[in-house]
């Protein structure tokens, strides 16, 4: 094959990986709800269009392969790395790291989202429900909201008293500080959106049966509280932003781009390098001219109705 010259059976691969993509993300993209036909007016007349839907593909693709390249390199020199996914209710969080863990291995990159917390764990030092969870060598570890849930919800709430609240302030820096010193790279997210945003994404979720399931009276209860949230943010945010675990914001008006955006800013915040990979060849199956394969009874098999 003359240099600069692609194989055609390369580029036919290459546009059925991109196909099966773009099947699977159009399963994702489900979320898009079915409106009534008033929410689906108004929603789409304060959201000017995004990217294209193959362009957003195919550069999801691409990141995506990017984090497979990322995710090698952890495993490989036994990196530790946390990521905190903080923000409104509804601000896209989920979202984004549904696309982050897609393609990679759970053993690898698994995502943490606790309860609330159990009376026993009330009765414990603020931090330990959370320590358990923190990655081994060789591991990457996505928090779906963390222990900011003292300075956000638990505050706004009313489930911490404004001692403890100043407490978690107290704390948080020198705890965050440890985990840095102990060799985890610790990376934090807060997605924003604006009111009219939230406002418009609860209405969707009222409206989709797909989704009502994310909707719980807490969440209800953020729309009541705005003002709440965005002062707590706020000062959670300026006390908060260390340099060895700065914050950083993404913009969640725009689903696309957000995603796009936050996965391009991990892969630049993680020093990977490509790692040397074993040459993996499928070995020859052996056969036994004695076997004969059992037929299974019918009633085994699940129905074929599709």
């Amino acid at each position: 094959m003359m240099d600069g010259q692609k194989d055609p059976r390369q580029m036919d691969w290459l546009e059925a990986e991109l196909a099966d993509t773009l099947d699977e993300d159009y399963e994702l993209e489900m979320s898009e709800p079915a409106l009534s036909m008033e929410i689906r007016k108004i929603y789409q007349k304060a959201h000017p269009p995004s990217l294209e839907r193959k362009d957003y593909f195919r550069k999801l693709l691409f990141l995506q392969s990017e984090l497979i390249k990322m995710h090698d390199w952890v495993q490989h020199t036994g990196e530790k790395v946390v990521v905190l996914f903080e923000g409104r209710d509804s601000a896209g969080k989920g979202g984004v790291i549904k696309r982050i863990t897609q393609r990679l291995n759970p053993r690898v990159c698994r995502v943490v989202a606790l309860p609330a917390p159990s009376e026993r764990e009330k009765s414990q030092w603020y931090f330990q429900r959370y320590v358990p969870h923190l990655p081994a060598a060789g591991e990457i570890v996505l928090f779906d909201r963390s222990w900011y849930n003292r300075a956000g919800v638990e505050r706004v709430m009313g489930f911490a008293s404004e001692d403890q609240v100043e407490q978690f302030f107290e704390d948080v820096p020198e705890f965050e500080r440890m985990l840095v010193r102990s060799g985890i790279r610790v990376v934090k997210y807060w997605f924003s959106i604006t009111d009219e945003e939230q406002q418009m994404r609860f209405l969707m979720r009222i409206h989709d049966p797909l989704k009502q399931w994310k909707l719980s009276p807490m969440d209800l209860q953020s729309r009541v509280r705005w003002e709440n949230y965005t002062l707590a943010k706020e000062e959670m945010l300026a006390r908060t932003n260390i340099p060895e675990a700065p914050w950083y914001i993404v913009p969640g008006n725009d689903k696309k781009r957000a995603r796009l955006n936050c996965i391009d800013h991990l892969l630049s915040m993680i020093p990977y390098e490509p790692v040397p990979h074993e040459e993996i060849a499928l070995p020859e199956r052996k056969y036994n001219p004695e076997y004969e394969r059992s037929v299974l009874p019918p009633e085994l098999y699940v129905p074929s109705k599709y």
